[in-house]
């Protein structure tokens, strides 16, 4: 039965399509900012193909090969100062911080999750035009309790009051032979 318990669970568990939801929210609101930064791609084009055209190819090969010069030497100290022994034990010392980040992106992949979900839960509350929650229990908070009306008191107060054992028998009699009139009435109206 647990297994089918697990099953039901997950399967009426609203989180994923919230997620959904949240994700296409999320979106919508990335999209919307395409068309300003094309525009701002437009404006800044014509300075940065201006830019290209002007620089003199001979500069950028010779910082290139000034890169490769400096990659290569800290290649050739990096190999010259390998130990087989210390590597061993390097490696070890990496898988376990390996696994340790790993967990840590684990719960950070869960927080944003649960991030994701919270916000398509709202996204889908706005869509359907409902109140927040957290807005309905702060109104519920700051609203002062409404004091009774004179009506609800007075409905009330008979339920409340003594009666003696003969008013009550006799209250009970008048409304169950006013209620016993009206049928009769209702059934004489319908054979006719």
């Amino acid at each position: 039965m647990a297994i089918a318990d697990d099953l039901k669970k997950t399967l009426t568990d609203p989180t994923p399509l919230y997620f959904a939801a949240g994700t296409a929210d999320l979106a919508v609101q990335q999209a919307k900012k395409v068309p300003g930064l094309i525009e701002q791609l437009r404006a800044e084009a014509p300075a940065r193909i201006e830019a290209v055209k002007n620089t003199d190819p001979k500069i950028v090969q010779d910082k290139a090969r000034e890169a490769q010069e400096a990659v290569a030497a800290k290649f050739a100290e990096v190999l010259t100062a390998i130990d087989p022994k210390k590597l061993g034990e390097s490696a070890q010392d990496l898988a376990l911080r390996g696994v340790g980040v790993a967990a840590e992106y684990a719960v950070r992949a869960k927080e944003t999750y649960d991030k994701v979900a919270e916000h398509g839960e709202q996204a889908v509350r706005t869509w359907r035009g409902e109140v927040s929650e957290e807005i309905v229990d702060i109104a519920v908070a700051v609203e002062p309790k409404q004091e009774r009306q004179p009506e609800q008191e007075a409905a009330q107060e008979p339920a409340v009051a003594d009666f003696s054992a003969d008013e009550k028998p006799a209250a009970r009699r008048s409304a169950a032979r006013k209620n016993n009139v009206k049928k009769a009435a209702v059934v004489a109206g319908d054979e006719s």
